[in-house]
């Protein structure tokens, strides 16, 4: 039973296990993040791995846009296992205070979390399961877009005077 002023947390079954055997180890080892980790996975609604419904839902290894209370601009990272963890600028550790609040969550659910001994406030933007780069790697691979070359402007581009 969810708490009234939480918002709804909705996992894939997948995710669901691995995420629970890492909380518990980290529970187990008296890891603050991790408990509040499990207590997020202990509410989650489960659901089937495909479910459509995951399409606008914050899970592993998708791409977040999101704030962090007010007066921040919003931020893009993708939400990885710790292990896999290996850019402070472009990933969040689930195991983290802000990767354990994010993990379930819908595009405009927002939920408190407590780091650095501060509590601030997440709200969730959008919700992707591809890098956000790989949209303009697209455009750039092909030398070709829509029968013209990509850059097909005429200019010779500056020169010296």
């Amino acid at each position: 039973m969810n708490n009234s002023s939480s918002p709804d947390i909705i996992l894939p079954v997948s995710d669901h296990r691995r995420l629970e055997r890492l909380a518990r180890v980290g529970a187990h080892q008296d890891d603050a993040d991790a408990r509040f980790l499990l207590a997020e996975i202990n509410r989650a609604e489960v659901v089937p791995d495909r479910a459509a419904r995951l399409d606008s839902v914050v899970t592993m290894g998708s791409w977040v846009t999101f704030w962090i209370s007010c007066g921040f601009p919003p931020e893009t990272r993708q939400l990885v296992y710790p292990e896999d963890y290996t850019s402070e600028r472009s990933q969040i550790s689930v195991i983290s205070p802000l990767g354990a609040a994010l993990i379930g969550l819908s595009v405009g659910s927002e939920i408190p979390f407590f780091a650095a001994g501060r509590t601030g406030l997440v709200k969730i933007e959008s919700v992707s399961r591809r890098d956000p780069k790989d949209v303009v790697r697209a455009l750039f691979s092909n030398q070709v877009f829509q029968g013209q070359e990509v850059f097909d402007d005429d200019d010779p581009g500056p020169s010296a005077a």
